[in-house]
This record gives structure tokens, C-alpha cells and sequence, in this order.
């Protein structure tokens, strides 16, 4: 006998509202065509999946046992739809996104009119924060961080490398020298970002690979790249600059890399939502296009990294 997998659908929803009328009102159905999709489904199995009585129902182990595989099939199904619209291009709903500020605005904003265009029935709410936020309890989709993943319950897949070096203006070096060893820079000012866990500590790899720690004084704090670019620029501080924010900088020579042979340990670019057995069109959707963007190779810093070194600063 072929089984209905309608009445599986229709078990389901009746397990799941804890009654023949809620089920059958959620479903638009008749009672008694639910009721009989049930019996149906009993009579298939050989086997009985709900103790009725007047006041309530209560699954039969057997029924517990066909409840959970039902939810599954009902759930595959949909997951079924939401590909074949997502091949079609049908990409719905509303999709809430979080990034980074500073990164938002420079790298993720002037791409989202491409992904609009591609997904016209698609809602995009971007909301940019440097702190981290919590993709369940405030209801995001999927984030693009700038760190590491602490968090069983999401899932991170990682994008593009996010470079480090320690920059400054040509006038800030001729005023206080340039240093030739991480150890010297605790005798220069630096702007540091106050969201880091440990912000006056800033970890360099060796030319020999292994990874040492150096403590620099703050000059000024922020929890925002953009605010810490102005004093930067000012040649008031130095600071750990991710090359997305100051790659341009560097080419033009505004701002000057040193100790380059020691690169500060690097940062990850990953897109992460939350773990679930059935991953939403509009996530995948907008995971893809991440990766298009800013996956291995792709992101527009990394293109321009030979360039970015600028010049050299003078000793003083």
C-alpha cells in the first residue's frame, strides 16, 4: 500500500495542536476529514497512534515514534518548496541582517544593490553594531563577524582573511620615531577598539611563526573604526588597523605601515546564522552571495593587498 503522505501532514498538525477542531481550523478541513485521514493513516500502519477521550489527547508510543517522523517529512517538504523557489529565483520574506559598522558601510553596503536586484521579492533589514550581538535573541537571519566563533548554537563559515598591520601618518612617525620591534611600541599612543575582549593587548607572529603578546597604552578608546580613523589621521596615535579600513590610506601614502615583518595575528571574516536542520532560502540566498563577495580571493581588499603597502616611514 502506498501511504498518504497527506495524513502524515495532517497527524502532525493534529499532535502538534493537541486536538481534532484546532487541526482541522489551521488546515481549513473538516473535523471528520481529519478525524478520517487519522483512522486511515492507523489502519495503514496497523497500529494506534492517539488514546482518545473527551477531554484531551495523548500519543501511543507508537504514535510518538510516527509523530516524530511525520514532523520530519512535513519539514522536508517545505524545505523541498523553499529550494526549488530559491532556484527559481522566488527568494521571499524579510530577511534581518547584522554586520559590523564600519565594514558595513564600506564593504557590505555599496554591494547590497546586487543582491536586491537578484531577489526583488526579498525585504533586506541591515542593521550595522560593533558589539556582538545574539542572532536568536534579537531575531537576525545571518551576520557577517569579524572574529572568532564561541557559540555551539551557530554556524560560521568562513570568508576572507582580515589582515592587521600597525599604521600611522608620515607626521606622526617624524614626531616620535619609528619603532623597528613590536617591544617598542609601548612607548607610542595608541587608538584602540574598545569591543575587543583584551584591546590594549595586540598578538604578532614571529618571521619565525610563533605568536608573542604586547601591551600598548590607549590614547583614545572606541567602539567604532570610523571615530578611531579621525585621530588617526590626525597623527595623533597609532593604530591595529584592519587593511579593509585603511588599504586606500595606504596607497595614497595618508597613512604608512610598519614593522610589517611582524604581522599582528589575523582576523576572519565569516558569515554565521543559526544551527537548524533546514537552512531558509533567504539565508542561503544571502550566504551565497557572501562568499561571491567576499569568500577566498574574492574580497576587495584582498585584491588590492600588494598595493596596499604604501610607503615606508623614515627614521627619525
Amino acid at each position: 500500500m502506498v501511504l498518504d503522505l497527506n495524513a502524515f501532514a495532517i497527524y502532525a498538525k493534529v499532535v502538534e495542536l493537541g486536538s481534532f477542531t484546532a487541526a482541522a481550523e489551521a488546515l481549513k478541513l473538516s473535523k471528520s476529514m481529519v478525524s478520517r485521514q487519522i483512522s486511515e493513516l492507523e489502519d495503514a500502519l496497523h497500529v494506534r497512534l492517539l488514546n482518545r477521550t473527551t477531554r484531551k489527547l495523548s500519543l501511543t508510543e507508537a504514535g510518538t515514534v510516527v509523530f516524530e517522523r511525520a514532523s520530519r517529512i512535513v519539514a522536508e517538504a517545505a524545505e523541498a518548496e523553499r529550494d526549488a523557489n530559491c532556484i527559481e529565483g522566488a527568494v521571499r520574506g524579510k530577511l534581518r541582517v547584522n554586520a559590523p559598522m564600519t565594514f558595513g558601510i564600506r564593504e557590505l553596503g555599496p554591494v547590497m544593490p546586487k543582491f536586491l536586484a537578484r531577489y526583488p521579492e526579498l525585504t533586506v533589514e541591515l542593521v550595522l553594531n560593533d558589539r556582538r550581538v545574539d542572532l536568536l535573541e534579537e531575531g537576525f537571519d545571518v551576520s557577517l563577524r569579524i572574529s572568532t566563533l564561541d557559540d555551539s548554537s551557530l554556524i560560521a563559515r568562513q570568508l576572507a582573511p582580515v589582515r592587521r598591520v600597525i599604521v600611522g601618518t608620515p607626521d606622526y612617525f617624524k614626531a616620535h620615531g619609528v619603532p623597528k620591534h613590536p617591544r617598542d611600541l609601548a612607548q607610542h599612543a595608541f587608538n584602540l577598539y574598545s569591543v575587543a575582549a583584551r584591546p590594549e593587548i595586540v598578538a604578532f607572529r614571529e618571521p619565525g611563526g610563533k605568536f608573542f603578546q604586547v601591551e600598548v597604552k590607549g590614547a583614545f578608546l572606541s567602539n567604532n573604526a570610523d571615530v578611531m580613523e579621525g585621530v588617526l589621521m590626525a597623527g595623533q596615535a597609532l593604530s591595529v588597523a584592519p587593511l579593509f579600513l585603511c588599504a586606500d590610506a595606504l596607497r595614497s601614502g595618508a597613512l604608512v605601515a610598519v614593522l610589517e615583518e611582524w604581522e599582528p595575528e589575523p582576523l576572519t571574516l565569516h558569515v554565521i546564522y543559526p544551527h537548524t536542520q533546514h537552512l531558509s532560502a533567504k539565508v542561503r540566498a544571502f550566504v551565497d552571495f557572501a562568499v561571491e563577495e567576499f569568500g577566498p580571493g574574492k574580497a576587495r581588499w584582498l585584491n588590492g593587498e600588494n598595493k596596499a603597502k604604501g610607503k615606508k616611514a623614515a627614521g627619525k
